[in-house]
């Protein structure tokens, strides 16, 4: 039986489940569009066990945090799944998977893609009733939807949920931070002295990357308005960092490096406001209740930028040909990622973001 729910149909909940199995191993803003369909899944099924098929990551995050995951079974690094950690140790999928169907996991969910890759390894677990996503190349599911790029990944995640009888509780991401997260924060960071604002320039992706120094110019008038200015960073990213810092001038201070995950939470739940490109810490900080400015490429907001405009203010840039060789990048054969198919090229997307509209949307949010 199917019924009705705000996003769509729901299927009947599926009897007698002890254990549900979720794979989502991917980056950390991936892995936050999947936090209401975990809370749909535990409001559905209070009394099951709801393991995260994960990164080590995930294992760390997850580690004495209140939520709705319960424990992460680390899944082997594989083409499609996840890429290994540096100096991780070889492990097999097959033997991971020939201990996982011991678990006799009642339920197993593949969120983590179009399932050409990750479908197999979801199947593989031997759980009772499978479910999750289909592109055209993927094997089928026991229940499937089928894989659209073109799609909220936080809605597309509920309509997975809603294949075995979990209709969503909320469409907004949260995230607990815990005291052991603003400790570590403390420890960095000392208390503030006045308010602060986050700004972080740097993205996996350097087509998602806004120019340093435009980052710097928002960093020097924030500054002037009375705020202190953490610029935050992965270690890949310390001459982006040094950039900003350098075109802000005084009152502004690179953090790169020195904040697990939890401390960057209880950091950016502390602080006034983020600025950031589209990247995971933009998604982090609206999911632990802090506004955002965002700054997307127009297909990537389509999918990741929050709908809410009350404390978010996502700017998209409209660009869809190759800065470079002018190829339409928007149509090819991976229409979801600019610059895929046939153009090599890795310039950013997004410089045509005027400095005016990010500057006034954060003043905006700060003064609101």
């Amino acid at each position: 039986m199917v019924t009705a729910s705000p996003l769509g149909p729901v299927a009947e909940p599926v009897p007698d489940v002890e254990r549900i199995a979720v794979l989502r191993a991917n980056a950390l803003g991936d892995f936050i569009f999947v936090l209401p369909a975990l809370e749909a899944l535990r409001a559905a099924y209070p009394l099951a066990e709801i393991v995260l098929l994960g990164a080590p990551w995930h294992a760390k995050l997850w580690r004495d945090r209140p939520g709705p995951v319960d424990r992460v079974l680390v899944v082997p690094p594989a083409p499609g799944i996840r890429g290994p950690d540096p100096g991780e140790p070889e492990s097999s999928m097959d033997d991971f998977l020939a201990a996982a169907r011991k678990e006799r996991f009642d339920l197993a969910l593949q969120v983590h893609g179009g399932g050409g890759n990750s479908n197999p390894v979801v199947s593989g677990l031997g759980a009772r009733v499978t479910a999750g996503l289909r592109a055209e190349d993927a094997p089928p599911l026991d229940r499937w939807i089928r894989y659209v790029y073109y799609q909220h990944e936080v809605i597309r995640a509920l309509e997975v949920a809603g294949l075995v009888g979990a209709p969503a509780t909320t469409i907004t991401p949260r995230l607990a931070v815990t005291d052991a997260d603003r400790a570590e924060a403390r420890e960095v960071l000392g208390e503030p002295d006045r308010p602060r604002v986050v700004l972080h320039p740097g993205a996996t992706d350097t087509r998602r990357r806004w120019p340093p120094d435009r980052f710097g110019e928002v960093a020097r008038a924030l500054v002037g308005d009375g705020y202190e200015v953490l610029v935050t960073g992965m270690p890949a990213e310390r001459e982006v960092v040094e950039t900003v810092v350098a075109t802000a001038g005084a009152g502004v201070r690179p953090v790169v490096g020195t904040l697990g995950l939890g401390g960057l939470a209880a950091c950016l739940e502390g602080c006034e406001l983020l600025v950031s490109n589209d990247s995971g810490p933009v998604h982090l900080a609206a999911a632990v209740g802090t506004p955002t400015v965002g700054i997307f490429w127009v297909g990537n907001l389509i999918n990741a930028a929050t709908p809410l405009r009350a404390r978010h203010r996502p700017i998209a840039s409209w660009t869809t040909h190759c800065p470079v060789c002018g190829v339409d990048c928007t149509p090819g054969i991976y229409p979801h990622r600019p610059g895929d198919g046939e153009c090599p090229h890795r310039e950013s997307f997004v410089t045509d973001v005027p400095l005016v509209e990010v500057l006034e949307a954060a003043r905006e949010l700060l003064q609101g």
